[in-house]
């Protein structure tokens, strides 16, 4: 099915402590998103890149060890608006990170058109730290939890509401490094979650199959997609690279199925890092499995 795509980039790296995840963006649109779009015959908007301002970098919040929480709050205010905005055109948002803070934004944004919206979130990460659990204060690894409407109180009420999905709504895909507090709320808010273990024990093909199921109920479902849940192999440049991740075959499989379902109502890809990549490799498979979510086919 043929999209209005609107390509959003966010080059901000202030939800992380490792310089270069903003020129993410720029990476992925020199390995040709819009050409690779345009050449599936969807419709394509770029809107360029939200400005993010450049605050003193890693200063803490007053109040909590959070870092550069007054400059994540801005930036993903101004992203919610404007995914919103595309989002009331009737078009397809696409966003392009950016450390993985930015999903705050995002679906603060998304959300409020949706009554019951499905999140998948794939990741090597569970993305669901707080001030009081996480071991570095980095926000990047806080945005389902601020999304599901725990920490930080500013985090929590971008765009003035809370929460923002409900934890059975939510399936983590590929996740292999999980901190003590992650693993105790997923246990306690009863968060579907596929590990590396599932992935390899189940196969992609039964964990999407599973997956698409579980979400049926939805009346849409974003996907937030990290390259670091890709193995490294295959996607070095990654702020929080972790061994033993996602095949490229198996992503594509994945892109691929969620296309045929035709389920995905608005997706980010995330953490590109091109000062740590190898010649462009990660933000080149980006757009390969943008092109997959988006219809591309073999044959």
């Amino acid at each position: 099915m043929k999209k209005d795509i609107t390509v959003i980039g966010v080059p901000m790296d202030l939800g992380q402590m490792r310089r270069g995840v903003d020129m993410g963006p720029s990476a992925i649109r020199y390995a040709g998103i819009v050409e690779r779009l345009e050449n599936l015959s969807h419709q394509v908007e770029d809107l360029g890149d939200i400005e993010i301002a450049r605050p003193e970098l890693h200063s803490a919040d007053n109040d909590s060890n959070l870092k550069n929480l007054n400059g994540v709050i801005e930036a993903t205010e101004k992203l919610s608006a404007t995914v919103s905005e595309v989002i009331e055109k009737n078009k397809f948002p696409l966003v392009l990170g950016g450390d993985h803070s930015i999903a705050i934004g995002t679906l603060a944004g998304v959300s409020k058109h949706y009554k019951n919206l499905g999140v998948i979130w794939y990741d090597a990460h569970g993305d669901l730290n707080t001030a009081d659990t996480s071991p570095s204060g980095n926000i990047h690894g806080m945005p389902l939890a601020a999304s599901i409407g725990i920490g930080h109180e500013k985090l929590i009420n971008i765009s003035g509401y809370t929460p923002k999905i409900k934890p059975e709504n939510i399936v983590i895909i590929g996740a292999r490094s999980l901190d003590e507090g992650e693993r105790e709320l997923i246990k306690e808010r009863g968060i579907k979650v596929y590990t590396m273990h599932e992935v390899d024990r189940l196969g992609m093909t039964k964990v999407m199959e599973e997956t698409i199921k579980y979400l049926e109920h939805t009346d849409g479902v974003h996907l937030s997609l990290d390259l670091d849940g890709l193995d490294p192999h295959d996607a070095p440049g990654v702020g929080t690279p972790v061994l033993g991740g996602i095949s490229y075959r198996e992503s594509h499989l994945a892109m691929e199925m969620l296309a045929e379902a035709e389920i995905i109502t608005s997706a980010e890809f995330v953490e590109v890092n091109p000062i740590l990549d190898e010649k462009n490799k990660t933000a080149t498979v980006a757009v390969a499995l943008m092109g997959s979510l988006f219809g591309e086919k073999l044959l």
